[in-house]
């Protein structure tokens, strides 16, 4: 495994381990184009790729993506052993079989709260994965596994989150929950009834009113002074 190839990989996990909160054992959903690939190209994706992700990881893929390569017969009947050899998870079809691409699709709805990777070479799948955030993508080239960088929906929602635009709901439950631990949210209650009360006396109103007492004061004795002045002359 290439030197630069390896530090690529541990830079997008560090991207998704601090940004969408992925964690060991990583959760790898495979389809039959990719095993089909590994196949192809003498790749063991059990053995390589928890090196090259740096960590366990859980291959896995679904019961409508086995139904599919069996239908497709012997052409894919290598790709269909391997996936056969992974965990199975339950998906929504059980009853009626859908592609192993809409399977996939709908098992990453909700802002993939399973942390779900998708390995595929199926190209379609890969542009409909890119348009939801927080979904990593594997593929094959060049007889080597590589981990797609994140897409521009992934590192929009990650902006968002940063400046305080958005908050997932988990995260604003919690927010609740400390608040109502903390008695914060009461006391915040408390403060918006509280009323705003009425203030004192404007003191620049005292002011004037001390100076009309003052006049008034003057005014007085002037006449006092008068009176008196009267009195000697009678």
């Amino acid at each position: 495994m290439g030197v630069t190839r390896q530090k690529h990989a541990k830079k997008i996990m560090g991207f998704y381990k601090h940004s969408f909160q992925f964690r060991e054992p990583f959760q790898v959903l495979l389809d039959g184009t990719f095993c089909q690939a590994a196949l192809r190209n003498k790749i063991q994706i059990r053995e390589q790729l928890p090196g090259y992700l740096g960590g366990a990881a859980q291959l896995c893929t679904t019961r409508c993506v086995i139904k599919e390569l069996e239908s497709l017969g012997k052409a894919l009947y290598g790709a269909k052993l391997i996936a056969q050899r992974f965990e199975v998870r339950k998906c929504s079809h059980h009853k009626d079989p859908v592609s192993g691409s809409t399977c996939l699709l709908s098992m990453i709805e909700d802002g993939n709260p399973h942390h779900f990777f998708i390995a595929t070479q199926d190209q379609d799948l890969s542009n409909k994965v890119k348009k939801k955030p927080g979904v990593p993508l594997l593929f094959i080239i060049q007889n080597t596994m590589v981990l797609d960088k994140p897409s521009p929906k992934s590192l929009a929602f990650v902006q968002k989150l940063q400046t305080n635009q958005l908050v997932p709901e988990y995260q604003k439950q919690s927010i609740v929950e400390l608040k109502e631990k903390e008695g914060l949210a009461k006391q915040e209650g408390e403060k918006r009834r509280k009323r705003k009360r009425a203030g004192g006396p404007n003191p620049l109103s005292c002011l004037k009113k001390k100076k009309k007492k003052t006049q008034e004061g003057q005014e007085s004795s002037a006449q006092k002074k008068k009176r008196r002045k009267r009195k000697r002359n009678r």
